[in-house]
């Protein structure tokens, strides 16, 4: 008896070491700190297994008397594993919806920002098919799932104009045999959709719908300050974000102030893109009486300079890149001349390059963000000179808290100076907000967000993990739309798996507790024969 129950108390002792030893060494890899309640747990899972070992060496040669709980002892375990990955498995279905159409272009699956707009609409919808000879069985089951999902208000058809030429003829459009067109109408409205070079998407049809039914808005990107190019396709440029923009409706042209007299009445938002010279006085004025006015704006601010000890910056690369502050102030907000760092998480291996998802509880701004991540981004200061109307919350932060900070060397030396660096989670993104009434006596309200960073935008980074979603949410938002924003997939294609420095971590740390407990199933093997 005594016998069975030291070899109860060996398993319950390696078990337990493994778990201690694994979650305290485990969690101080992935958080990159040691904490009080991981150095415990590391020490209570040396001194288990070490027990357990001094267990084992004083029972080696003593014969193990059979007992029949053994096969209660496998049972259970097998029981409560299985219970542990039952509950894993609902955990992790609950995170992430996954469905599987295997279909080749996804006919039988309309995304849930399709289905917002079809089930929202307000007129009737036609959608006229031309295909000549035989369509597509994937044409059929993709009208279908619109009509079902409007509840009526979509009406679609597959016609062959050659064969039914009266008919086409009042589309008044001569189509040839080898093309494939899509109308869309919508009272007096009609778009055409020439899809003879690929399968007619979701995407074709949504957008279509959205620009027929819906009145389109206005983004105008402020220019002649060395902003990012708007209409670029290389790295540096816009032109992905612009594509997004279209694909739900946002029209994007550029603003040249120097030209105008005031902003116009049409931009239903203004986007600063990470200027690199300053603004004219009178610019700033043209912008503040925007905002005055009820206007809305997105503030791209770009970086800082950084250098190394052998080269100095000069005093003008020390202020190059304006914060915009002269503005900004105003709404109580205060951007620094620092570079924001995140040890435990970022991106690209830069600590400099910040990725989180600890963001402001706004659920139209956070809708369906995972991770975004910003290229050495400023952090930012709440100030209480501003108007008492005027509400400024935080909207992105650090993900982590002991070891990200506002860097103010600018020396590539990374350290935390608590004399002078600003300590962690550090705001890199806020959102102000005041109601307004304008001159034609309409309730309005001014929408005003900053980003500390202007890169996490351009071509090179959007389609990087959710970088293109906080995009088109946070421009969406200040546009007021009416309608749930989504994200083009042919447009967005992400051909690598990005994974943050902490996201590597915990991979690493499975990657080595699965062997371990692989051969911790194989020490009790051993200990059960030989104990």
């Amino acid at each position: 008896m005594a016998l069975k129950k030291n070899y109860l108390v060996i398993v319950g002792l390696i078990g337990l070491g493994v778990l201690a030893l694994g979650y305290g060494l485990g969690l101080s890899h992935v958080e990159q700190r040691l904490t009080t309640l991981t150095l415990l747990a590391t020490i209570v899972g040396v001194l288990a297994l070490g027990a357990a070992a001094w267990l084992m060496n004083r029972h080696a040669h003593q014969p193990m008397i059979a007992f029949p709980w053994k096969k209660t002892i496998v049972m259970a375990a097998i029981v409560v594993l299985s219970f542990v990955l039952f509950a894993l498995l609902n955990y992790v279905s609950s995170i992430y919806n996954v469905r599987w159409d295997a279909t080749k272009f996804k006919q039988h699956t309309l995304t849930s920002k399709t289905k917002g707009v079809l089930q929202d609409l307000t007129e009737n919808v036609a959608i006229t098919i031309f295909y000549v000879g035989l369509p597509p069985k994937y044409l059929d089951d993709l009208l279908k799932e619109y009509e079902r999902q409007s509840q009526g208000k979509v009406k679609t058809e597959i016609v062959d104009p050659l064969v039914q030429l009266g008919y086409a003829a009042q589309f008044g459009r001569v189509v040839k045999a080898d093309e494939k067109k899509a109308f869309v109408r919508s009272g007096h409205e009609e778009r055409e959709i020439n899809f003879g070079d690929q399968p007619l998407t979701e995407e074709m049809l949504t957008n279509t719908v959205l620009r027929i039914t819906r009145k389109a808005r206005t983004a105008c990107f402020l220019t002649g300050h060395k902003e990012l190019p708007v209409f670029d396709k290389s790295e540096t440029g816009l032109t992905t974000l612009v594509k997004l923009l279209l694909g739900n409706n946002i029209v994007v042209k550029e603003l040249f102030l120097r030209m105008e007299s005031n902003i116009p009445d049409d931009c239903a938002v203004l986007v600063i893109a990470g200027p690199q010279e300053f603004l004219s006085p009178e610019e700033e004025a043209m912008v503040r009486d925007y905002l005055s006015k009820g206007g809305d704006a997105l503030f791209l601010i770009e970086h800082t300079l950084i250098t190394t000890p052998e080269k100095p910056l000069t005093p003008e690369e020390m202020d190059k890149n304006p914060s915009l502050n002269s503005i900004l102030n105003e709404w109580g907000i205060h951007v620094a001349n620092d570079i924001v760092v995140d040890l435990a998480s970022h991106a690209s291996g830069d600590p400099g390059s910040p990725a989180t998802r600890n963001y402001m509880p706004h659920e139209a701004l956070v809708k369906e963000l995972d991770y975004t991540f910003y290229v050495r981004p400023r952090s930012i200061s709440i100030t209480l000179q501003r108007r008492p109307t005027i509400k400024v919350v935080p909207f992105v932060l650090t993900a982590s808290k002991e070891v990200s900070w506002g860097e103010t060397n600018r020396l590539l030396t990374v350290k935390f100076n608590p004399e002078e660096d600003r300590m962690g989670p550090v705001p890199i993104s806020v959102v102000a907000w005041e109601p307004r009434t304008p001159d034609n006596g309409k309730i309005s309200d001014t929408r005003l967000i900053v980003f500390t960073d202007a890169d996490f935008l351009t071509n090179a980074y959007i389609g990087q993990f959710s970088n293109a979603r906080m995009g088109l949410n946070v421009i969406s938002w200040l546009a007021e739309l009416d309608y749930e924003p989504f994200v083009d997939q042919e447009e967005i294609k992400v051909e690598r798996l990005d994974l943050t420095s902490q996201q590597k971590r915990m991979i690493a740390v499975w990657l080595i507790l699965l062997p371990v407990l692989i051969a911790t199933m194989g020490i009790l093997v051993w200990v059960k024969k030989n104990v």
